[in-house]
């Protein structure tokens, strides 16, 4: 029996769209702090919930009688986690019920007041081993604990902040052998050809776009040494036989000394390996993606988020998409794919905006696009824009920030027709069929109208 149980309340059973793509993921953030809590002598129970089930979660709850529940909770996983709450409240009365993650900073008194009896905001590795020490050995007082929001006779305390970790290489690497880590790799196999998995390395974004949440990290940027990033690499492939990695950081180009000293690695250890990243455009050049090629880079994400100049200034966005159309040209002469993100509906977006972003995706063609409808995340500076003209927002216990709807020029429907226009003006442009692309034009113009006719 634990101690302390660590999950995440996940479940690909009940996520239909992730069942299609099939692109699963370890949860790295939890990883790091079951690493850090048995690094330091606590007696931890991981539970990865991703191929389980909420009646086997319950099962291993009883089994295992922790003293402290900690959860990982994000936009996706917060109906879950409540409702795990909840039943551990009823069913092990005795256990401490604890939440982090990015959901919980704007949310402390939502989540308090909802079954959690101590929340960690930000970073969660110290926070959690000091308020595991506190729970279940009783050292220290709750009040020297920075970092935490606790419940005092129906009164939140907030403690003071954590000060962020400066030398990430302080931290151990992610405890990926008390999860079915060979589950995820051949899940990847399966479905993609690849045994692929995820990476960090890097904290925090430099970055002010209005739309991104700082809420665990804050606009901070903090590396892990490129020796160390490179060792794990290599463990990765000679221990768990891994062909592909997803680097999930923010912005991998940002700094171009840290990246020379990573291609310098890989390079006098003869070290490659596929992978894919996010990067900005005006963090991209040539040398930076020739290091990329020579490491193994095959796609690299940059953002635009729109077509529409006007929209990327809104966003604070600070960049040029003359630029962004440009870096994805380059990228794809040197062989590596160019994927891009596509919001639609930011506030004061226009009919105008929307044909400027399709014809920027006819010029730039990336060979992968993603597009969403842009909603307002508690803590960013987009939510704070339009708080005050929000006209739906349901219960916070039973809703995400993702059904909070605010005043737009134009009604929801224009906004989905945006999408299929968008999309399809893409594939059009894209298309080296005749008949697809004339099928594609044809629904671009029928969306058109549509949006037209709002």
């Amino acid at each position: 029996m634990a101690d302390l149980f660590l999950t995440h309340g996940y479940f690909l059973d009940e996520d239909p769209k992730e069942q299609k793509i099939m692109r699963p993921y370890p949860p790295l953030g939890l990883l790091y702090v079951s690493a850090h809590l048995k690094q330091n002598g606590q007696n931890v129970h991981l539970f990865d919930s991703t191929f389980s089930s909420f009646n086997e979660l319950k099962k291993a709850l009883l089994e295992q009688n922790p003293k402290v529940l900690a959860l990982y909770t994000n936009l996706m996983t917060k109906l879950n986690v409540l409702k795990i709450m909840a039943w551990v409240s009823e069913h092990l009365p005795n256990c401490k019920r604890v939440v982090g993650g990015p959901d919980v900073s704007y949310n402390i008194e939502n989540y308090l007041k909802h079954g959690a009896q101590f929340v960690v905001v930000g970073e969660g590795e110290s926070t959690m081993l000091e308020l595991a020490e506190h729970l279940i050995s009783g050292k220290g007082a709750l009040t020297d604990i920075d970092g935490i929001a606790y419940l005092e006779n129906n009164k939140t305390i907030s403690n003071k902040p954590r000060t962020k970790l400066k030398d990430l290489a302080e931290l151990p690497l992610p405890d990926r052998a008390s999860i079915d880590f060979e589950r995820y790799l051949d899940v990847w196999k399966t479905h993609h050809g690849k045994r692929t998995a995820n990476i960090s390395t890097q904290r925090g974004c430099p970055y002010t776009c209005k739309w991104c949440s700082t809420a665990v990290y804050g606009q901070s940027y903090r590396r892990r040494p490129a020796t160390q990033v490179a060792d794990e690499v290599e463990m990765l492939q000679q221990e768990f036989g891994v062909e592909a990695l997803w680097f999930v950081d923010d912005v991998f180009t940002v700094s171009h000394k840290w990246l020379a000293e990573l291609h310098s690695e890989f390079k006098n250890r003869n070290l490659r390996i596929d992978f894919e990243c996010i990067t900005r455009a005006e963090r991209m050049n040539e040398t930076v993606l020739q290091q990329l090629k020579e490491m193994g880079c095959f796609r690299i994400w940059i953002g635009a988020e729109s077509g529409s100049q006007r929209i990327i200034n809104k966003m604070d966005r600070r960049v040029d998409i003359n630029l962004v159309a440009e870096m994805m040209q380059k990228t794809q002469e040197f062989g590596i794919e160019a994927g891009t993100f596509i919001m639609v509906g930011y506030p004061s977006e226009e009919l105008s905006d929307i044909k400027q972003t399709a014809a920027y995706l006819r010029k730039a063609k990336p060979n992968l696009l993603t597009i969403t409808k842009t909603y307002p995340i508690k803590g960013t500076s987009l939510y704070h824009e339009i708080e005050d003209h929000i006209t739906v927002q349901p219960p916070w216990e039973s809703s995400t920030d993702r059904d909070i709807k605010f005043k737009l020029p134009q009604k929801d429907g224009f906004y989905q027709l945006a999408i299929r226009y968008i999309m399809n003006e893409y594939h059009a442009a894209k298309s080296t069929s005749p008949l697809k692309k004339i099928k594609h034009q044809l629904k671009a113009k029928v969306a058109f109208l549509g949006m037209r006719s709002q």
